[in-house]
């Protein structure tokens, strides 16, 4: 056995295709299937369901790829602490993200990149579940995003808490001069309003959903989308009203827009930055959490 050939199963974990697989390993496809044949006689085990193609892993194959995502973890976070010996904190740190988390990532790791100039970013959107999948088999090595905080106890992560500065508004003036008169909005406002929210997978816009449909509201919405910047340019056009967490976009985003807080009651789940806890999470995470908390508002 070899570490190639647990890199080459974790890599059909994540393509669930063999060709997919053999060009993120940079291998062709015999090769890393003849490859994976030689692991399975050498453990005496049958990790794969084959047909004429990949139909996932037998369930002593899912054992061992519990033991392959933690290999390769541990040999990645090596790789990177020799790098970072050598030439500094550098590579590519993998982020999951869940949509409209009270924080401004961009300018997270604009402010990081002062300590960390050679840092570079791969950020993927995730749901709530996603996020917690990926973060235990080590597919991304942080997160930010909802969660419940007995689950963070439970997981042992490295937990660095987002503020909850509330939730506003966003309108075109122009189009919205009702709006300006108010100081906050209400619920039974905002419901009269057209709106310009997430799709309802997204926890922030069930948590939305959950608040009028406690008060008996039900909205009108007039654009839903998983794109941020889509719900943006349609509140700027004067299509609708959008709701986001305070904080989330930056300001330079929000021109020609008014603001105003939306009278709700606190979410149920906690915004945080999360890694893997200490000794499990790779150096580069480590070093990135440890910058990254020191910027992010008390």
């Amino acid at each position: 056995m070899d570490i190639k050939q647990l890199i080459y199963l974790c890599n059909l974990e994540r393509e669930r295709h063999f060709g997919r697989a053999a060009e993120a390993s940079f291998v062709s496809q015999p090769t890393l299937s003849m490859r994976l044949k030689n692991l399975e006689r050498e453990l005496g085990l049958s990790l794969i369901n084959r047909s004429n193609n990949f139909d996932g892993f037998t369930p002593e194959g899912e054992r061992v790829l519990t033991w392959a995502r933690e290999i390769v973890s541990v040999y990645q976070g090596l790789k990177l602490e020799v790098e970072s010996l050598k030439h500094g904190v550098n590579g590519t740190l993998r982020l999951g993200v869940m949509p409209q988390c009270s924080v401004a990532l961009p300018a997270l790791l604009k402010a990081v990149e002062a300590r960390y100039p050679q840092l570079d970013y791969r950020v993927a959107a995730m749901s709530a579940d996603q996020l917690l999948e990926a973060l235990n088999s080590h597919t991304v090595d942080g997160g930010i995003g909802f969660f419940e905080l007995t689950s963070l106890r439970e997981l042992h992560f490295q937990t660095a808490l987002l503020k909850d500065p509330g939730v506003e508004a966003l309108f075109n003036p122009a189009h919205f001069p009702a709006l300006l008169e108010q100081e906050s909005i209400s619920l039974t406002t905002l419901a009269s309003q057209p709106l310009c929210l997430a799709e309802p997978t997204r926890y922030f816009r069930r948590y939305l959903d959950g608040q009028l449909r406690e008060t008996g509201l039900i909205p009108r919405v007039i654009v839903e989308s998983a794109s941020i910047m889509q719900l943006l340019q349609s509140a700027q056009v004067g299509l609708g009203v959008m709701v986001s967490p305070c904080g989330h976009l930056l300001p330079e985003l929000m021109q020609n827009l008014a603001r105003r807080p939306i009278e709700m009651s606190p979410m149920g789940r906690q915004a945080a930055l999360v890694i893997a806890e200490p000794g499990r999470a790779s150096p580069l995470a480590q070093h990135f959490f440890d910058e990254a908390r020191r910027h992010l508002p008390d």
